[in-house]
This record gives structure tokens, sequence and C-alpha cells, in this order.
């Protein structure tokens, strides 16, 4: 049941205001210096065919993990729900027990079963650090290709002060009290050994578990944050009371929400120079090319991303947990919680080329684009789409423009962490059984 966390007179204005996800304003966008790096001038507008595809980059198709079921026929309306959004929670709807699935349309599996060693990442204050992707830091521990890392108990925003009952007056005020953070617990990092960059790293997500309540919230106008700051300037925060067995949780009498878990934040250790940081210390506000606060909903239980890896090891950093988002996350958060259980798998790719983020669902292929400004990030993630299309389907530059506006839809991510976000949604049945297989990502 939501609950009013109350709301908060006015703020006093500070020489530190915030925006975004609570990044301060100084901080600036990405410099041309850096874009160029990862995209260089000569490149961009136009698109090279793939010279040649590496037989090894097919996806396996293996059987796919069993997993617990939970018993969401129950809860009434809930393939009529489906129907009615369409594709978007079509991962849920083709699996009721489960918040996502790992089996593709065809009945192949997304990814293998679990394999290679598994560790676990307890929330310490030697493992959590609020609101930075700190590359100083020394690694927490470092896995192999294959292995699975799992994350069990971890801490809500403001390193776990972020409590039911808290009011948005403390909220806001923690934001002002660390400028150039974000509100995130971050976890990491965790190096992958032999990474290097140019290669990828492919997260699995093989269990994503919300804990019992979660939370919603605008801070007070003054810090500049969320879609429309001026507009409501008391701010406000909703506290929930999340069901995990029905995954659904109440907004009011007769309005209630159906939960996707994901995390709102994971990614690498960004590349130089990123939003202009010189120190190592990256704000977890702006996603980029190593991904981040990518705040993307469709990743939930049985998708994966692929993220470029920057640095050695690749380095992967985790937090900001949600249990449901719109797109757009337009009021500056998702349903903010904790997770009792994250459990994911990493795999390394060698030497794939890869730019910029992409997610797969069972259903379909994500490429992403981020920058401040919301027409640039269109014009990255459908730049990135086309190139996907080149490369991993050999279809010609023209022909991969075409089947963008024909067969693909671009979908505003979010527009509260200062780099906006948008991600195409490439549908995988717009491909024969035949060719399907065939189309790997890395």
């Amino acid at each position: 049941m939501a609950q009013d966390g109350g709301q908060h007179p006015a703020f006093e204005s500070s020489a530190c205001s915030v925006s975004g996800c609570g990044e301060i304003e100084a901080v600036e966008r990405v410099t041309d210096t850096v874009a160029d790096a990862i995209d260089p001038p000569a490149r961009r507008g136009r698109h090279f065919r793939a010279d040649q595809l590496d037989g090894d980059t097919l996806d396996r198709v293996l059987t796919a993990r069993g997993r617990e079921r939970r018993s969401l026929l129950r809860a009434g309306g809930l393939l009529a729900g489906c129907a009615a959004v369409g594709p978007l929670f079509a991962t849920a709807c083709a699996t009721p027990g489960a918040a996502g699935s790992a089996t593709a349309p065809s009945g192949q599996a997304l990814f293998p079963a679990e394999g290679g060693r598994v560790h676990t990442v307890e929330s310490s204050d030697k493992t959590v650090h609020l609101g930075v992707f700190d590359t100083t830091l020394p690694d927490i521990l470092e896995i192999e290709s294959g292995d699975t890392v799992v994350y069990p108990r971890t801490w809500s925003h403001f390193l776990n002060r972020m409590q039911p009952g808290v009011p948005i007056a403390d909220l806001g005020r923690w934001r002002m009290e660390n400028p150039g953070k974000g509100p995130h617990s971050i976890i990491g990092p965790v190096a992958v050994r032999g990474a290097e960059p140019g290669d990828a790293l492919e997260i699995q997500y093989h269990r994503l578990r919300p804990a019992a309540w979660a939370a919603n919230f605008n801070n007070p106008g003054q810090l500049k944050t969320g879609a429309l700051p001026d507009e409501f300037p008391e701010g406000q925060v909703k506290y929930f009371t999340l069901d995990p067995e029905r995954m659904r949780t109440s907004f009011a009498p007769d309005i209630e929400l159906q939960l996707h878990p994901f995390q709102g934040t994971l990614g690498l250790a960004p590349p130089d120079g990123f939003f202009g940081v010189s120190n190592g210390i990256y704000s977890s506000v702006p996603p980029g090319p190593h991904a981040g606060n990518t705040d993307l909903r469709e990743m939930v239980e049985g998708t994966r991303m692929f993220i470029p890896v920057w640095k050695p090891g690749g380095r992967i950093y985790t937090g900001d947990s949600h249990a449901l988002q719109g797109d757009g996350e337009v009021n500056l958060t998702a349903l903010e919680t904790a997770m009792d259980e994250v459990r994911i798998r990493v795999v390394l790719h060698k030497q794939t080329g890869l730019r910029w983020p992409i997610a797969e669902t069972p259903t379909h292929w994500m490429p992403m684009g981020m920058d401040k400004d919301l027409g640039t990030a269109f014009r990255i993630a459908l730049e990135n789409a086309i190139d996907f299309l080149v490369k991993r389907v050999k279809l010609t530059p023209l022909d991969a423009y075409s089947l963008c506006s024909l067969g693909a839809s671009f979908r505003v991510t979010q527009v509260v962490d200062i780099n906006k976000g948008v991600h195409a949604m490439i549908p995988k049945s717009l491909f024969s059984d035949r060719l399907r297989p065939q189309i790997s990502v890395a």
C-alpha cells in the first residue's frame, strides 16, 4: 500500500544546485574529445559493412536453467493486461511465473544455464560507496568469464538510510550534503580476468528479487531534479508495500501496479575523461558508453546487456535497484528498493567493436544511445541500430536505415539523469526462424 511520506516546505537555495538524478549542474556533458574517442567524426553519419562475421559470435542454443515459478496466473487480468500494453511486457507475459524469461519466442534459450564458479558479494562499508563509480578503489574480487556473481541483501539509497517512513526533507538534505554524487548505493568494482579495451562484457540477469518495500519520490524543486521541478516545488515521497507472490503493489485504491524488478544501474569503468572527470571518480548519475545508470526497464530476469570494456578488467559496478519503472522515469525515480538477491552471470567477448551498450530480451534487440541532448541521444541509438543490422544481419546501410523506420520503435529510456537515454526496439519476430538464430550481438 502506498503511504504518503509528506511534503517538504520550501528548501533554501544552495550554491550547489542539483540537476538530473541529483548531479551538480557544474558537471558538463561529455566533451568533444571523449565523444570523438568513442565515435570518431570520420565515422559519424556513415556506416560500414562488416568485413566478416566470426562464427563464434553465434548464440549458443542451450536449455535454460530451471527456475522457481510464482503463480502469477492467479492475478486476475494479467494476460489481458499483457495484451493491452503490447510487446513492452512481452517477456513477463510469455512466462507468467517469472519476472522475466530466458526463453526466446522460438523456444530457444536466450542464454545458457549457469556455469563457472559462483561468487558472493555482500553489501558492507567496504564494498558499497555512495553515488560514484570509484575506479581508484581496489577490486573487490576478480572473476573468470562464465562465472556467476550473487549480490544478496543489497542496500537502498543513501547507504541504506532510505527506509520506509523517511521524509522527503531528509532525502533532499542528503542530496545537498553530497554534491556531485548520486543517491545510489554502488557495489564494486568486480574485475573480469582478461577483459581489455575493445572487448565487451555480457551481463546475464539470472535472478532479481526485490525487498518487501519500495519508494517513489521527487525532490523539492530547488534541487532541480526530475522533469518538472518548477511545477512541483514541494517534493514528495510515497512508500509502498510489495507483494512478492503476486508481484504487485497498490498505488492507491483501485490502482494496482505489476512489478518488473531490475537493476537501474549496472555498468563498467567509464572511458577516460567521461563527463570531464580526471580523478577516476565518476558520479553514478549520468549513463554513457559504459552503461551505468541506464534505467532500462526491460532488463528483468532472463535478459542480458552487452557493454563495451573501456578499462582493463572491465570493472563492474551495480546498485539502484528498481521494482518497477515507466519509460522516461519522469518524476526522478522509479519504484526504488533494495534487492534480496541479484544474481548475474558474466561472459567476456573479445574485440567485438561494440561502442555503445546493446540490450537483449527474448523478443527484442535494443541498441542504446545517451547524451545530454535528447535529439543526439536518439541519433546515437539510431546509428547503433543501423550498425547492428549491418554487422549482424548483413543488411546494406540503406536497407538497415529503412528497416529501422518500418520495423523498429525508439523509446525514451529516461530524461532525468543529465545524459538522457533512448533505446531502439528491434523485434526478433521480423526475422525468419532460419535467420534469427544466426543474429548475435557479440
